[in-house]
């Protein structure tokens, strides 16, 4: 296995940091491009494993998806919401957004289709949603554990109606649902159940359906309704950068002082994964955004400060914010995101395992932990097949010596130009 060793920054950053386009937006557009009516061109759309996946699940599919790698473009022929193929199967990898988008897709088709995934894939919950496309009319089959991939999706398409669903254990299952909703026959209400995590990505997909060409109301009880006979129309889209890769930059700036600057992230952007430059002011940074991009400035007397505070609807910078806390000088407490323990492994287990082998105190609780303020020492970072392992702690060693990070290619799945990028830092 490979290993990457961290070089500390000479010097405070000042930097202005282009990030890849947002892995959720793209798939999210790669979906409704493949149901909507005609051709779209997915512009500064981000290539990763992630992507990948999602569009050669499509190609599997019956679907004509062209792409274009240097030009970060993506070109998709859509069905007009009914699969062609007679029989098809899809494989996702470790891609979470494609396992829970494509089989509303399926279901809506007109043969009979296979999803798998990698083992870790095949772990993670698909239950609320397979059971909600159940109740819709859906043909589902488990050809392994129930409520797991691999599944088997007869498509006779979904009648649509009112449900309910979970809300506790991923947001994209939520969307999953919604995406395939204008082309069920009845619409869909769709009643959350319960706390919904992370709700900005569910904001993020009523937008992009939006965008395509149908609307997604929230009625007075809560539930979100898409009414029937809405169809998604091709379109020429634009792809914003992507929040959650620019959390590393924005923690850096936090860390080593300096200043970073992403274009194109701004207030006007639904991605809650920004919300983290918040969390860092509270710590003692300066912010300053304006519609299209945000600049934080590190604390000028050096000194950060911890803070307690629920991640639930930002969860995937819990990890981006854990490596910031020992540089703290009081304890941080993170809350709410007892759920990322079936992300791409045990997200809460796995920071604390790995602060605690270079010398930092951090406890597991059941929907958190607790770190304390710190010095890491040196150390190998096992990063668990976890792109934001390897991200989040790769900052450790921007700013203490011997930090090496085990595995530093699975930053593939969502940000293959992670290190190069990473690196401008001491531009």
């Amino acid at each position: 296995m490979d290993v990457r060793e961290i070089v500390p920054l000479a010097q405070a950053p000042d930097a202005t940091i282009r990030v890849p386009g947002s892995k959720s937006y793209t798939n999210r557009a790669l979906a409704l491009a493949a149901l909507a009516r005609g051709r779209s061109v997915l512009r500064g759309a981000l290539f990763s494993d992630d992507t990948r996946y999602m569009a050669e699940s499509l190609r599997g599919l019956g679907l004509a998806v062209e792409d274009d790698a240097s030009a970060c473009t993506f070109a998709v022929e859509g069905c007009d919401g009914r699969l062609g193929q007679a029989h098809a199967s899809a494989y996702v990898g470790l891609a979470g957004t494609a396992a829970r988008f494509l089989p509303g897709i399926m279901a809506l088709g007109t043969g009979e289709y296979e999803l798998d995934g990698n083992a870790r894939m095949r772990q993670r919950p698909l239950s609320p949603l397979l059971d909600a496309l159940t109740e819709l009319g859906a043909d589902v089959r488990y050809l392994g554990e129930p409520g797991c991939l691999p599944i088997r999706i007869r498509g006779t398409g979904l009648s649509g109606g009112c449900i309910s669903m979970r809300g506790d254990q991923s947001s994209q299952l939520i969307s999953g649902l919604l995406i395939s909703a204008p082309y069920m026959g009845e619409g869909l209400t769709l009643q959350v159940e319960g706390e919904l995590v992370s709700r900005p990505y569910v904001e993020m997909t009523r937008r992009a359906m939006s965008t395509f060409g149908a609307e997604v109301e929230i009625t007075d009880e809560g539930a979100y309704r898409v009414a029937p006979g809405q169809r998604y129309a091709g379109q020429d889209y634009a792809v914003e950068p992507d929040a959650s890769a620019a959390s590393y930059f924005f923690a850096a700036a936090a860390i080593c002082g300096g200043r970073v600057r992403i274009e194109g992230l701004g207030s006007d952007s639904l991605q809650g994964d920004l919300e983290l430059v918040h969390a860092l002011e509270r710590m003692g940074c300066r912010v300053q955004q304006d519609a299209s991009s945000t600049e934080l400035w590190g604390p000028a007397d050096g000194v950060l400060c911890g803070l307690e505070i629920d991640m639930s609807q930002i969860s995937d910078t819990a990890q981006t914010l854990a490596v910031v806390a020992p540089f703290a000088c009081s304890p941080t407490r993170i809350t709410g995101i007892g759920f990322i323990r079936r992300k791409e492994t045990d997200r809460v287990g796995a920071v604390v395992r790995e602060l605690g082998r270079l010398g930092i105190d951090a406890v597991e609780e059941e929907d958190g932990l607790v770190i304390q303020p710190g010095t890491p020492q040196p150390g190998q970072v096992e990063t668990y097949d976890d792109h934001r392992m390897a991200m989040a702690f790769a900052l450790l060693g921007l700013r203490e010596p011997g930090i090496r990070i085990a595995d530093p290619g699975c930053t593939s799945k969502t940000f293959p130009d992670y290190w190069d990028v990473l690196d401008q830092l001491r531009a």
